[in-house]
């Protein structure tokens, strides 16, 4: 196993030197590729280079003999790059108008969603064609060939496809998450009294998806429990918008799933829900924005147009006295496709259990986009805890590539959020702190495990 590398080490370390607190200066900051700045920096320098030497063969000749630093400082001296770069992200052309964004029809995907409606890619100046899918395998190769832009992703798929989990690796990036909580675990309702996981064996569960939080929290809940996910029960991969007709008709006993296929399994009365996935971690992010790394560095001004979108929707989002406004609007057949009362339990947080209790929690569901770099580090814990990754991985530099928080702190601010100070932190999953500095110590730390 490698060492973990402190993404805040000297290069990175938290002052008061830039925009994003991350770097000692703001020349470091823009010069990070990393960052949305970074990019624009990028791309000014090259657009100089090619006006004055429009001939390949020149160029190549001239930079190769003085080197590349040399030849951006002498431009620098007479033309004033870092004032054209300023002037150029904030006023970045839009390459590409006419997008199309593929979703999964769950509350998960509210931001994306909503934004279509309610008008958000348009005021961006974007023309959104928002495309239901069937399933997450499907969303995923439909993006990997490029039949859409960007996707609305489980939070772990960018990691996945990013080191090759599953599939070729294809670097992809995760600028922002779509929700933090969000999902439940229910069973059906011939279960109700059977509530203590540790009476689950031989029962067969769903997840949307091998590679998803739901996934993840299922096994950790259930190992907490001394269930072997892999031995003791079954887990399989169903399509959020299947599980209540495979929960009716006795093919599962239960699924930890996105919302609305909770509420709607109680609606239906098949099912009940026995707890939030809150209760195993408060916080904890499901879904995600996402785009390949192609995308975001060929149209910096599409990208940028686009996840501002995205970023207003979820702060339009946050807000409790809006939750009803957006359940009307996400609920009809081209989204959801579901009853508006059950969307607006979800959102609310006021709603019923399937047990005859009407709960209240109004963070059953919230809206934060910041994609916390230890979040993706906690995920690839898991992904290694259960046999997703062979060998050996670097936790900090997969997470600083591919949750790329520094756009996400830049358009939350212009949005009227607060993005935080640091892109990592520490929190517990089912009272187990978890630390990011010490991913490998944490793998090893658990009793049922495949790694």
């Amino acid at each position: 196993m490698t060492a973990f590398k402190d993404p805040f080490d000297a290069r990175h370390r938290l002052t008061p030197g830039c925009s994003c607190g991350r770097h000692a200066s703001e020349a470091e900051h823009a010069a990070d590729p990393a960052t949305s700045d970074g990019r624009a920096q990028r791309m000014v320098e090259g657009a100089v280079m090619r006006a004055l030497f429009p001939e390949d063969a020149t160029r190549r000749a001239f930079l190769g003999a003085v080197g590349a630093g040399t030849a951006i400082a002498a431009v620098n001296a007479l033309f004033p790059l870092a004032t054209a770069t300023e002037v150029f992200a904030q006023g970045m052309p839009i390459e590409k108008k006419d997008l199309k964004v593929g979703f999964i029809p769950i509350t998960c995907a509210t931001p994306i969603i909503m934004a279509k409606p309610m008008g958000f890619y348009e005021k961006q100046g974007l023309n959104v064609d928002v495309v239901k899918t069937a399933g997450w395998a499907v969303i995923r190769d439909k993006a990997i060939n490029k039949e859409y832009d960007a996707a609305h992703m489980l939070s772990p798929m960018p990691l996945a496809i990013s080191i090759g989990a599953g599939s070729n690796p294809i670097p992809w990036t995760m600028p922002a998450v779509e929700n933090i909580n969000g999902q439940a675990i229910t069973l059906a309702v011939k279960h109700k009294d059977r509530r203590d996981p540790k009476d689950w064996k031989g029962m067969k569960f769903a997840v949307p998806f091998d590679y998803s939080m739901h996934n993840y929290l299922l096994r950790y809940y259930l190992a907490e429990a001394g269930v072997d996910p892999d031995k003791d029960v079954q887990i399989r991969a169903v399509p959020p918008p299947e599980m209540v007709a495979n929960l009716r008709a006795d093919n599962i006993d239960g699924f930890l799933a996105p919302d609305p296929v909770n509420q709607r399994a109680v609606y239906d009365g098949v099912g009940f829900i026995h707890i939030l996935s809150k209760e195993i971690w408060n916080g904890h992010p499901c879904c995600a924005f996402s785009a390949s790394k192609q995308f975001v560095t060929e149209m910096p001004g599409a990208y940028q147009a686009l996840l501002k979108a995205i970023i207003e929707a979820t702060a339009f989002a946050q807000k409790p006295e809006n939750r009803k406004q957006i359940a009307e609007a996400i609920a009809p057949t081209n989204y959801l496709n579901q009853p508006q009362t059950v969307v607006e339990q979800v959102l609310t947080g006021t709603f019923a259990d399937g047990l005859g209790k009407v709960m209240k929690d109004p963070n059953r569901i919230a809206f934060d986009p910041f994609p916390y770099e230890s979040f993706a580090v906690w995920i690839l814990t898991q992904m290694k805890r259960w046999g997703q990754i062979k060998g050996e991985v670097d936790y900090a530099k997969v997470a600083k590539d591919v949750f790329l928080a520094t756009d996400a702190a830049k358009l939350m601010a212009e949005a009227g959020l607060t993005p935080p100070t640091s892109t990592t932190k520490t929190f517990s999953v089912m009272g187990k702190p978890f630390d990011p500095a010490k991913p490998a110590e944490y793998v090893e730390s658990f009793a049922i495990k495949r790694a």
